[in-house]
């Protein structure tokens, strides 16, 4: 461990829209935050060719370089954007208690304030196929990609109450909508799977999984095997949306800050503070129902806000 310790007013960690958005708020009530950004830096939207749903981008834009539109603003404020991973945390539970965290492994920093905006990570089937075609018609958000399967057909990989949405969602601008489920039944609520089965353009195929995604460089099609059969099939089709569930990034705090039984991070009430004085959380990292850039960028603002008069309180 090294023995150099820093001292600063606000870490932010993590790099996605919450993280920026809370630097920019952070940096212009003059905390000089730090941001180190994990191993992916500008988060989830990375990995996504095209942003078209976010405000102020009138002829849309890809993730990445909004992720660097983002960093540059925040940086013209004077945030101090680090590539590092912060590797242990050590919270005081005393109101202006003083925070350490580890970055990789070696550099201590102290923190009166800390904002993790640290996301979730969307689950995959961990096919080659499927990682290889992400961002070429494979996808883990329908209400951010659906728009550009206007009148296709596209699949919906899934059983519970996210892929039943995510299918409804897309049958309104899909020509035909197929989910395909593992099991012989979905775990999805009653409700939902009424709204699945009143909707004409979706057909729902059971004990079915996805063998290969087909195409080189953008999906041309799946091809599934039945699980109980093993006959095997091909689905011509433009998009491939998986609906499986996503995992927050979370697992550093476990045992240390209040979290729901899937991880992610409890907030009190409309704020963005958790169980410990001086720790706010922003973004996907505490968000389960809507999961966007413009709302992870609202609760990064908030964070920052909220850090703001929390230290503004102890002088």
């Amino acid at each position: 461990m090294s023995e150099t310790i820093e001292r600063i007013k606000c870490l932010i960690i993590g790099s996605g829209p919450a993280g920026y958005t809370a630097a920019i708020y952070a940096s212009r009530a003059d905390l000089k935050p730090v941001m180190y950004t994990g191993m992916q830096m500008g988060g989830q939207l990375t990995t996504t060719t095209e942003v078209d749903n976010f405000p102020g981008y009138p002829n849309g834009t890809d993730g990445t370089a909004m992720m660097e539109d983002l960093k540059n603003q925040a940086e013209r404020f004077g945030t101090e954007v680090r590539f590092g991973l912060i590797t242990d945390v050590e919270f005081s539970e005393e109101v202006g208690g003083i925070h350490k965290v580890t970055v990789d492994g070696s550099k201590t920093i102290e923190a009166n304030t800390v904002i993790i905006c640290t996301g979730a990570t969307a689950k995959y089937l961990g096919l080659e196929s499927e990682q290889r075609l992400i961002g070429g018609g494979v996808s883990a958000c329908a209400t951010c990609d659906g728009f550009f399967y206007k009148g296709q057909d596209v699949v919906v990989v899934g059983a519970g109450d996210t892929a039943a949405e995510e299918a409804t969602y897309l049958a309104n601008i899909c020509s035909k909508v197929t989910i395909l489920v593992r099991k012989d039944y979905m775990r999805a609520s009653k409700a939902m799977q009424h709204r699945v089965k009143k909707t004409k353009n979706i057909e729902v195929f059971y004990n079915t999984e996805i063998d290969e995604v087909l195409g080189d460089k953008v999906v041309e099609g799946v091809r599934v095997v039945n699980n109980q059969t093993k006959e095997k099939s091909e689905i011509a089709v433009t998009g491939v949306f998986v609906a499986i569930g996503h995992k927050p990034n979370t697992d550093i705090f476990k045992g240390v800050l209040d979290m729901d039984d899937v991880g992610y991070l409890i907030t009190k009430g409309k704020s963005t503070k958790t169980n410990i004085p001086g720790i706010f959380a922003a973004g996907d990292v505490q968000d389960k129902e809507y999961r966007q850039a413009v709302t992870a960028a609202g609760t990064g603002c908030m964070a920052a806000l909220d850090a703001e008069r929390y230290l503004g309180a102890l002088e």
